[in-house]
């Protein structure tokens, strides 16, 4: 009996020291799994969280400083209200703005070729134009412009390659030659072969630009179709005033650009110069058709003195 209260006692005494072990394994567990929550955030997180408390703290001051912008901006905006009307504020600088005087000039392409061209010369003609209705319009004294005999293959290319050209503004579109559309004794076809030479412009006339791209399939196309409609007809001064390596056949939008060049500066040498390409070769020409290049050197050598060392070296 005896023995047995002694195992009974030393089971007891087991099972409590089993206990302790175990309670001793749940708490290490349950500080390892805390150590572990707290080595989990890291150094970038805890700056993160650090920084958005920061600005949640901050959110009234950062709300009162705009509020004080915004009631700075409406005090300048009024003191400046106040100096414009009492005159004492500095005016600002503006662009100078040119004052654009419209003429009552007329300028009309003659679109009846249209079955002369190819498709790529009626693409050409097109740019032609385009290039004229922008250059009228940023002119100083536009030209009243017209397209008359708009039809055909041009229309059908505009309308491909440019469908805003109905929107046009400051031009009249005619379907109709443009014989029905203005007075005959007001009418002056430009042509280069005409034997006339338009030495001024006459604001009550309209002038004639043969709309053709043929690269000289159909020379003195546009004279005689003149002739057979028993209107005026001339050619721009340009031998007066130039001297081109090319035949004087201008392109439509060169013809133009030289009028509303004249019309601006008065003066056919400076509008010739100012719109001929250079692949023209233009060169300027005095009164007698001599360049004045070719004049300048002919005075240098008449004045010259042939004994110098320089001359001889050179005729050497």
């Amino acid at each position: 009996m005896a023995s047995a209260g002694v195992n009974s006692g030393a089971s007891a005494q087991q099972e409590d020291d089993a206990g302790d072990q175990s309670s001793e394994k749940i708490m290490s567990s349950n500080g390892g799994e805390a150590a572990a929550e707290n080595q989990s955030v890291s150094k970038r997180q805890r700056k993160k969280l650090l920084k958005q408390q920061k600005w949640e703290e901050e959110r009234e001051l950062r709300k009162q400083r705009r509020k004080e912008r915004k009631q700075q901006r409406r005090l300048e905006r009024h003191n400046h209200h106040q100096e414009d009307e009492g005159g004492e504020a500095q005016t600002v600088r503006k662009r100078p703005r040119r004052e654009v005087i419209p003429s009552s000039l007329r300028l009309v392409v003659d679109c009846s070729f249209d079955n002369l061209m190819l498709i790529k010369d009626i693409r050409k003609l097109h740019k032609q134009i385009q290039r004229c209705y922008a250059e009228n319009r940023r002119a100083l004294h536009p030209a009243q412009f017209y397209l008359t005999s708009l039809g055909g293959q041009l229309k059908q290319s505009m309308d491909e390659k440019d469908k805003g050209w109905v929107n046009w503004k400051d031009i009249t579109l005619k379907t109709e030659h443009y014989s029905e559309v203005v007075a005959k004794d007001e009418l002056v076809y430009l042509t280069s072969d005409s034997p006339n030479v338009l030495e001024e412009l006459d604001d009550k006339k309209a002038y004639v630009i043969g709309g053709l791209v043929d690269h000289n399939h159909h020379k003195g196309i546009t004279f005689e179709r003149a002739k057979e409609l028993g209107i005026s007809h001339a050619q721009l001064p340009l031998s007066s005033f130039v001297k081109m390596n090319s035949r004087k056949v201008l392109a439509v939008n060169h013809v133009f650009e030289i009028i509303l060049a004249y019309l601006e500066k008065g003066s056919w040498k400076e509008a010739f110069f100012t719109v001929l390409p250079q692949r023209k070769g233009a060169v300027a020409v005095d009164q007698h058709g001599t360049t004045i290049h070719e004049n300048e050197e002919e005075n240098s050598d008449s004045n010259s003195d042939p004994d110098t060392p320089d001359h001889t070296e050179k005729r050497a």
